[in-house]
């Protein structure tokens, strides 16, 4: 489950460079167009100078470009200890003549409007720059702050084209920074126009949750992606999740995996679940789901295959203690790192930021076996659609890194949530609860499960301090109350199997 490339620009696109963050070279198709400038715009805190900041690092660390910043609004210092908690150290790529940093004023009142007014100071003391490192990148954060004395549309425009037009004659791949302007991209309308590729950086707020989104405006002479992509700032910097509509094109394995229970192997065939594919696991408050899920993943274990269990209504701690109830000892896989826990509440992040989150643990731990418990939980922070389209995308990057996946998911009773993804799910298992002589009676069915014999049958179960037991089966059953209460997928009803 190794990191794919970036796509390969097609014949007669520009040539590109490499930005080395992670989804924004798949976006792009491979990089920003080479020996061109790239605006990237945005509002205060979308992103945009750390942005630019990581092109700039990762051109000299990984790809051999030294690169130039010039700042207007912060000096050095200042900048090297924001980027410092992501771990790049400015000071040591300053001292290795990989990076020059140069700050420069620009005060307002210092400017005079004149028909002389031009930038030869700041292309001087740019080549020197260059020159001095041997650059082959160059970053101006922000724009704003050059031109903010200049009031002229006239010599703003022509300074502003000659500017672009010095940075594409020397062959310098660069990135420009600007302020996201008021109905336009940028507070004075020109950069985009002059500009070989724009990014537009959003940071937007709904229901007291924050979600940064990424979109490519415009690329002259390449294809790329044109939707809106959600990306994150966490302690490895940035990354960008590339959500374009997925081919179906994943591999349908032929292997099969235990569920770790017997009884309910033998119900699948006498195989278990097919690698690759994903499981539903629904039910009432109580019914076994999360017991079920541990078998799972102990068998998994048992196999030596990478776990990863999300969690999002238990800690690790609380979960591992309540398994041992049922005679599941978790503690050891952890210790031996084939299980790795990621919990998180669904309403400290929105969907998109979980979304791109839960990609890069699975990239970071490499996991061969998938747990998401409970998915239900995710409704607190995103509609009906926007849950559906979240679980879709996830879906279809753990089939295509062949990552068998279940899902554990809290079905109220009366209304019929899991119609929402069960048309994703190769294998749907239903689990119930219900009181028969003053005793309530665990029962097990599988809904279904694509690609294989599986029983009708619908078994009593016990959680015991041995673990999950599947009962034979009856003929009859134990009470008229002894039924598996069905959704019927796209209804807000349920139907009754015996």
């Amino acid at each position: 489950m190794t990191e794919l490339p970036p796509p390969l620009p097609r014949a007669g696109e520009l040539p590109k460079t490499l930005t080395g963050i992670r989804g924004l070279d798949e976006v792009t198709r491979g990089g920003l167009p080479r020996g061109r400038p790239t605006l990237v715009c945005g509002g205060p805190g979308s992103g945009k100078t750390l942005l630019a900041l990581t092109f700039l690092v990762n051109g000299a660390v990984r790809f051999d470009e030294p690169g130039v910043l010039m700042t207007f609004e912060e000096n050095g210092d200042e900048i090297a200890n924001d980027v410092a908690s992501l771990g790049f150290d400015l000071p040591a790529l300053i001292e290795a003549k990989k990076l020059a940093v140069d700050y420069v004023r620009v005060e307002r009142s210092e400017i005079e409007e004149t028909g002389e007014y031009d930038l030869e100071g700041l292309f001087v003391r740019l080549d020197y720059a260059i020159q001095t490192v041997g650059a082959k990148r160059v970053v101006l954060d922000t724009i704003e702050a050059l031109f903010a004395g200049l009031s002229n549309d006239a010599i703003l425009r022509a300074e502003l084209r000659r500017l672009f037009r010095w940075l594409k004659d020397r062959g310098m791949t660069a990135v420009i920074t600007g302020e996201r302007g008021d109905g336009l991209l940028t507070r004075q309308g020109l950069e985009e126009y002059v500009s070989d590729a724009v990014i537009l950086l959003d940071h937007r707020v709904h229901d007291q949750t924050s979600t940064r989104r990424l979109r490519v405006v415009k690329y002259r002479g390449s294809h790329h992606g044109t939707n809106e992509y959600p990306f994150l700032i966490g302690p490895e910097g940035i990354s960008v999740l590339p959500v374009s509509s997925m081919a179906l094109q994943h591999a349908a394995p032929l292997e099969r995996v235990s569920s770790g229970v017997l009884r309910l192997d033998e119900m699948l065939s006498g195989k278990g679940y097919y690698r690759g594919s994903t499981i539903l696991v629904s039910g009432t408050a109580g019914t076994g789901k999360t017991s079920l899920a541990a078998h799972f993943l102990d068998a998994a274990c048992r196999r030596g295959e990478r776990c990863l269990w999300f969690l999002f209504e238990e800690s690790p701690q609380q979960l591992l203690r309540n398994m041992r109830s049922i005679g599941l000892d978790l503690e050891p896989w952890v210790t031996a790192g084939l299980l790795q826990f990621h919990a998180d509440r669904p309403s400290r992040y929105g969907l998109e930021t979980h979304l791109v989150t839960m990609h890069h643990v699975v990239a970071d731990f490499k996991p061969t076996v998938t747990v998401i418990d409970p998915v239900t939980n995710l409704m607190t922070v995103g509609t009906f659609a926007d849950v559906q389209a979240m679980l879709t995308r996830l879906i279809d990057h753990l089939k295509t890194e062949n990552i068998t996946a279940m899902l554990t998911s809290l079905t109220p009773g009366t209304i019929d949530t899991d119609s929402t993804i069960s048309s994703l799910m190769d294998t749907w298992i239903l689990l119930a609860n219900d009181s028969v002589g003053g005793v309530y009676r665990r029962g097990l069915g599988v809904l279904k499960s694509r690609g294989m014999a599986h029983s009708n049958e619908v078994r009593e179960f016990l959680l015991t301090d041995q673990g999950m037991h599947v009962l034979d089966p009856v003929s009859q059953p134990r009470s008229a109350s002894a039924v598996m209460q069905v959704p019927r997928q796209g209804r807000g009803r349920h139907v009754a199997v015996i």
